[in-house]
């Protein structure tokens, strides 16, 4: 568990693996550069023997002195993920986790998506007497207003695909047990606790930031996926919708925060995840917190 002033920010993994070749994840991505910085890569972000980029998916659990928060989802169990066989059928000890964290779901105030992607969404949902209902059935669950509609247009277009069948499992249901709060890309959620927008993974991707007692943290989603794009931000993922976008938005997200205090919590950096981007040399490095 982290302290960020009065706040406290603490990790629940649903999984973490090597599970994606680079040149797979990253369309762009030299063998050079692997092999250049092998010495801190592997194993903790790139498995030896595989060669696969080690992912870890995860929620992080916001406590303030009002409320307790869930940003970001995962994947969930029971899900028909058969575009992504990983993830296909799931049945991961997510729920008793969150319980040795020290909360039970009906304890959850506000549910909060970075962006509506199926690693991100999957929790929103469980599985009960053959229906999606909602997992936190006390919480408000908070979308930004323009990838909620961006989400539910590919939807509408190819239901069958990955993502939008996140959407019609994971956020749907959700919305139609009127839990749902369609909000502003710059909405705050709680006092210290506010959304600002990050477009390019997707088109209204968001990170949270945290701000208390003069501490500061930002959740950052898929801004940054692995720490290889810290040496070379110019990297975008196969799962970034805009990568143009995605390259500045990661690239200014970098430059913003390298070599300050403000802690970086990103959703799928290998454990303990926390850190601080530092500068180095000609490029960006990343400092355990």
């Amino acid at each position: 568990m982290r302290h960020i002033g009065e706040f406290e920010l603490q990790r629940v993994v649903e999984s973490e693996e090597p599970l994606i070749a680079p040149d797979n994840f990253f369309p762009e991505s030299t063998p050079d550069v692997f092999a250049e910085h092998a010495h801190w890569l592997q194993p903790r972000y790139v498995d030896p023997v595989s060669g696969k980029l080690v992912i870890c998916v995860q929620s992080y659990i916001v406590r303030t002195p009002r409320h307790i928060i869930v940003v970001d989802a995962c994947v969930g169990n029971d899900k028909e993920r058969a575009v992504f066989p990983q993830w296909h059928h799931q049945q991961s000890n997510y729920l008793a986790d969150l319980a040795a964290a020290g909360v039970r779901p009906e304890q959850v105030d506000f549910v909060m998506c970075t962006h509506l992607h199926t690693d991100h969404v999957g929790w929103n949902t469980r599985l009960l007497d053959g229906r999606w209902v909602p997992t936190f059935p006390n919480a408000r669950y908070i979308f930004a207003r323009d990838e909620y509609r961006q989400a539910e247009a590919q939807m509408r277009l190819d239901a069958s695909a990955g993502h939008p069948q996140a959407f019609a499992d994971s956020v749907l249901p959700v919305m139609e047990a009127g839990q749902a709060v369609l909000v502003d890309n710059d909405h705050e959620i709680d006092h210290g606790v506010w959304l600002e927008p990050a477009p390019g993974h997707t088109p209204g991707n968001v990170v949270v930031n945290l701000t208390s007692g003069g501490d500061s943290a930002v959740l950052s989603g898929d801004v940054i996926h692995h720490p290889v794009q810290l040496l070379r931000p110019e990297w975008s993922s196969r799962a970034c919708e805009d990568r143009p976008q995605s390259r500045r938005t990661r690239r200014d997200f970098i430059e913003r925060y390298a070599d300050t205090d403000t802690l970086i919590a990103p959703a799928h950096f290998p454990s303990p995840s926390l850190g601080y981007i530092i500068g180095q040399d000609d490029h960006f490095g990343y400092r355990d917190a």
